[in-house]
């Protein structure tokens, strides 16, 4: 019933059969708790981040956000937004982007809730204590579902993985170099020593 993974707590709902609707209103109900849902129906309660990660997230945050502000391309979304993948699964980056013409069809009733699209780009964030197979397993999904440039940086180590749709994943081993947002952020570059 059980699964762990130092930061996660996977619990196994198939008895509580807990549609869209229902997991939307425990979420609503746990504020306090940061849960996800995979394909499987498995409820993913997630631990709070460090002081360290938590500072670097709001950073990466900030960058995406400035360069939107000015670029007017989409919308920037935190980590405590959940997303509804074509999978079934109920997800949230760490940071994530959407190009405005994907998010303006998506209906205002299911904005209000986990909206039933895929951010165009996003970046997740792996902190000492996180699983690196589980968070490549979960960029994996993020491409499959319609995510079309995801980032994930590993702080500890100091190597970045840039995964495309189609492509194999590029490495980056280093935070001496900046990152492209490439034709889905256009004119957008993250210099990577800014996060030392």
């Amino acid at each position: 019933m059980f699964t762990e993974d130092l930061n996660f707590l996977t619990v196994n709902t198939d008895a509580l059969g807990l549609t869209e609707e229902e997991f939307f209103n425990f979420c609503q109900q746990n504020k306090n708790l940061r849960m996800e849902r995979d394909k499987e129906q498995n409820i993913i309660f997630m631990s709070p981040l460090g002081t360290l990660s938590g500072y670097f997230e709001s950073l990466l945050n900030k960058f995406v956000s400035n360069w939107n502000e000015h670029s007017k391309f989409g919308y920037v979304f935190s980590s405590s937004t959940g997303f509804t993948l074509p999978n079934g699964a109920i997800r949230s980056p760490d940071v994530a982007w959407i190009k405005k013409e994907q998010w303006e069809k998506i209906p205002m009733a299911d904005k209000k809730k986990f909206a039933h699209l895929c951010p165009d780009f996003i970046i997740e964030l792996r902190s000492e204590s996180d699983s690196l197979k589980t968070l490549k397993n979960k960029m994996q999904e993020w491409i499959e579902n319609g995510c079309r440039l995801g980032w994930l940086i590993d702080f500890e180590n100091k190597n970045v993985f840039i995964y495309r749709p189609d492509k194999p994943v590029d490495f980056i081993n280093s935070f001496n170099k900046k990152n492209s947002g490439e034709d889905v952020l256009p004119g957008f570059e993250l210099d990577l020593s800014q996060l030392k």
